[in-house]
């Protein structure tokens, strides 16, 4: 499993080859508005890639690796790959299946014109992540709000300040499994600062019932005991989607997990929330193939949540299809002429 919070050495190696990490946000600065003529990109596509591909990705990065890549004629599977550089390569390509008509555009255009996609798409990823983001932060409060009855302090939907370790409810949500919560000296480091969080040091509201289990630290992990919240299938539906994407699953509780903390901007550069690492470490826990068994039942049990007539797909005996049908009666056929010849 690839470690996106320790990839110094890794980082090094690409340097010298001359390519940057896609799979980390570049500096921040103002990016360029407009569109070239045959690189329309649809507002919504360019969400929905951030939402369910990538949320975390440096786009321009991305386009030049993957140019680089495509026209040295490079197979996602190339065994001289990096593991980061096939997983950038696979996102690489998983965007070019979203627009279709991305692909013609990137190779056919001069440095300066790849420069100005990449620019737009960033721009796209990072609007709608402000939005979902701005959204969540108010409807949290109604989320995690007992039925019929009220926070106390009471927290306003449009402030960040009460809440996090600042607030019992909030503290309660984000605690890192392991710790407990109700041990007032743990409640107090966490309050003034002398535990610091890392983002791979997950919060127990990712396990259902509130509960982590030490010995089975897969059990409840990123289930809830009522339909998510931060989605809904209509939504998903209207863009195009038939099922969840483990990225999007990531995006969801990482957009939660700030919502809840008294951060005010989301920042790859917030060191108090780390949501950059959170996001990651979350990502390597799902794309690690010694975990696929249970990652799997995790995929199946949000799918029947947000798609309500989702069905686990079933391969039919091959023995049992209509080619095979076809293929047994010929051969009976061919062997009753042998016999009566």
């Amino acid at each position: 499993m690839v470690s996106q919070c320790n990839s110094a050495s890794q980082a090094t190696t690409r340097e010298k080859q001359g390519r940057s990490c896609t799979l980390e946000m570049g500096p921040r600065k103002k990016p360029y508005v407009g569109h070239h003529e045959q690189c329309r990109i649809p507002s919504y596509i360019m969400a929905d890639f951030g939402q369910t591909v990538h949320a975390f990705c440096n786009v321009q990065t991305l386009l030049t690796n993957g140019i680089m890549l495509m026209s040295e004629d490079i197979n996602v599977n190339d065994i001289s790959l990096m593991a980061i550089e096939r997983e950038e390569y696979v996102i690489f390509k998983e965007l070019l299946h979203m627009v279709p008509s991305l692909e013609s555009c990137l190779m056919g255009s001069s440095e300066e014109m790849v420069t100005t996609v990449a620019e737009l798409i960033q721009k796209g990823i990072n609007s709608a992540r402000a939005d979902d983001t701005k959204g969540v932060k108010t409807t949290i409060i109604d989320w995690i709000t007992p039925k019929g009855q009220s926070l106390n302090p009471h927290i306003p939907q449009n402030m960040k300040s009460g809440r996090g370790f600042n607030h019992e409810h909030t503290g309660a949500l984000l605690c890192p499994a392991g710790l407990d919560w109700a041990n007032i000296k743990t409640r107090t480091k966490l309050v003034n600062g002398q535990i610091q969080v890392a983002g791979d040091q997950w919060p127990i509201f990712l396990y259902a019932n509130y509960t982590y289990d030490m010995e089975d630290p897969w059990n409840g992990l990123f289930s809830v005991d009522q339909e998510p919240k931060a989605t809904c299938s209509g939504n998903t539906q209207i863009h195009g989607m038939r099922s969840v994407t483990k990225a999007s699953i990531v995006y969801i509780v990482t957009q939660t997990c700030f919502a809840l903390t008294s951060a005010q901007i989301f920042s790859q550069t917030d060191l108090v929330t780390d949501s950059e690492c959170f996001y990651f470490s979350i990502v390597e826990l799902l794309d690690d193939p010694d975990e696929k068994e249970e990652v799997d039942q995790l995929m199946t049990w949000w799918n029947r949540q947000i798609f309500p007539l989702y069905a686990d797909p079933e391969c039919l005996p091959s023995r049992d299809s209509a080619l095979a049908r076809i293929h047994q009666k010929w051969m009976e056929c061919r062997k009753r002429d042998t016999e009566y010849n």
